[in-house]
Parts: C-alpha cells; structure tokens; sequence
C-alpha cells in the first residue's frame, strides 16, 4: 500500500534550493573587495605573507584582497576585529600561534573566544626561529653556547614582547638547560634586532627574516634553527638538538582566519584558492626570500597544531609566571 506524503516534496524542494544556494554563494564569492586585517604593524611577517597570499588570491578570484593593519594587545585587537565581523565574507585575517591561542594563557580575560567566534582556514606559511647572537660575540656555534649555559654564564636574551614565541622558547631553552639568563623585551623584531647588534644583549630566538639579513651583512652570527627538522628555507642551518642544546620547537607560523558565521562554501573557496596560491612558482620564490616555508594544510589540521601550541607552551607561561595584564 502506497502513502501519499504531500509535504515530502516541498521539503525536498526546499532542501534543494538550499543546496543550490550554498553552490551558488560560493561561486559567486567575492562579489566586493575582501579585507584581510593583520593583527600586527605593515612590514611584520604576517603582513607580508597576507600581501604576498592576497595579492595572488585577488589574481585568481576577481576582487582586490586588501590588507588593513590593525595592531595592539599581542595581536589581540586586530583578531578580535575579525571574531566581531559579520560573516559575509567581506572579512577575512591572518593570525599565528599568540592571539589565536596562547594569548588566553596570558590575560585574565580574552576579547573573543576562539572556538565559538573564529573559523580556522589553512596555516599559510611557516618560518624558522633562528637563535642568533651579535657578530662580535666570542661564540661561534651553538655548541659552545650550550657550553656557556651550562656553566650558569650570566647571559641575556632579547624577545618580541613578553609572552612572544620568541620569548617562550628561549624561556624554555634557559630552564632546560638550567642556565642564569635574563630576558629584555622589545616592542616588536626591529628593536630587538638592534639591541643585538649594539650588544646590549647576548641572544635572542627571531623569525628569519627579521635576522637573516644581517646575518648575511656580517652583523650577527646565526649558531642554529628552533625547529624539530632543518628548514627547507636555511637548510644549512643544524637545529638546536644538533647543536648539543635542548631541541625546541619555535617555529612561527602565519595562518588564515574568518568570522565563524562565514558559510562553509566562502570557507572552502578561501582555503582552496589559498592551497592554489601557495602552488605557485612565483609565490613560493617571494615567500622563500622572506625565509618562509609553504604550508597550506586542513582548517582541522590547522586546529590540531593551536592545541599542540597551546599545550606546548603552557608550562613555560605557568613556570614563569608570565602575564600580560
């Protein structure tokens, strides 16, 4: 005996316009111009690794993609610009491993909260942390370094800012190696690259590109990279387990970020066209002189690297007893 269900067809009708539309908003996006806000100054790594992405995206999907710098609270306040924007993807970001998750290690309170506020898109790039010291220091290579640490040498080691990748990692390699260091923050790598050339601190842990061209001018001396594997971008560079030091894990990495309510078809287009972009001989040549390495992952693998951070990271923050309220 046959049932006759008269709404059946209308909700499946229903459901597949719904379907329809889903398909239709993601070919027609982006009908505007894009704004890709970074959490950090014009000429920060992630500033540059937006541009050089954004530049190419806009090549292939029809709109500028146009980078609004809006620094401030560890990055906090240009993420926190994204978390609020409306979903429509009009508003997209760049981000990294601070104001998307270790950042809530460090303030009481947070402006946004990620899981619920934030769509994770794809990592873009990753770059190497290289541990430099000044060139006219009496270490040569990081094996005596590590010597020095051993022998609870008072040194000092510049950051980015308290609570930085920068700042974490050489936090942990100080504690492994049980040395006496004490840590002068800067406002951003400029600053802390000049106090290593002036030697008015002894070490530091920065980005790549922030070092690597004075390391090629004779001013610093690159001893070894922060990361569990050689980087493709230095790969003459040993890392610090090589070196006989503590082998941790400070590579920064740059990733794409979206409104939560931004439909998972603008989602999927946004992180395909970033994946295409990467796969670009052009781009990965611009990205290779800023010393950075293509990524262009899953939002869940992107995911599953923040929590690795921020598990990473935590026992250093709580040992240290930093805070940044």
């Amino acid at each position: 005996m046959s049932m006759k269900l008269p709404w059946l067809r209308p909700v499946l009708l229903f459901a597949g316009l719904t379907v329809a539309s889903a398909h239709a908003g993601s070919q027609e996006w982006p009908r505007t111009p894009v704004k890709v806000v970074v959490p950090f100054d014009a000429g920060s790594t992630p500033d540059v690794a937006a541009r050089v992405v954004g530049d190419r995206l806009a090549a292939r999907l029809g709109q500028p993609f146009v980078v609004e710098n809006k620094s401030g609270a560890a990055g906090n306040i240009g993420t926190d610009t994204v978390a609020k924007a409306e979903g429509d993807g009009k508003t997209i970001g760049v981000s990294i491993a601070g104001p998307l998750g270790v950042n809530a290690l460090l303030f009481r309170t947070m402006p946004y909260d990620v899981e619920k506020d934030i769509e994770l898109v794809s990592i873009a790039v990753s770059q190497p942390s290289v541990l430099v010291v000044g060139a006219k220091s009496s270490t040569t290579d990081a094996k005596q370094l590590a010597a020095l640490m051993a022998q609870k040498t008072r040194l000092s080691f510049a950051s980015i800012g308290a609570g930085s990748i920068s700042h974490l990692a050489m936090a942990a390699l100080v504690a492994q190696t049980g040395a006496d260091a004490v840590h002068v923050p800067y406002r951003g790598s400029g600053a802390a690259v000049t106090a290593l050339l002036s030697g008015d601190v002894d070490m530091a842990l920065l980005p790549a590109a922030a070092v690597m061209p004075h390391v090629k001018a004779g001013k610093l001396r690159a001893l070894a990279v922060a990361s569990p594997e050689r980087s493709p971008s230095l790969p003459d560079l040993p890392t610090l387990g090589e070196s006989g030091l503590p082998d941790i894990k400070g590579d920064a990495w740059i990733g794409f970020i979206a409104p939560a309510k931004t439909p998972a078809a603008v989602i999927k287009k946004l992180h395909d066209g970033i994946v295409q972009v990467l796969a670009e001989p052009e781009v990965k040549e611009k990205l290779r002189l800023q010393y950075m390495d293509p990524v262009g992952n899953s939002p869940e693998a992107f995911r599953q690297v923040l929590a690795a951070d921020v598990k990473r990271w935590k026992p250093v923050v709580d040992k240290n007893k930093i805070t940044l309220d």
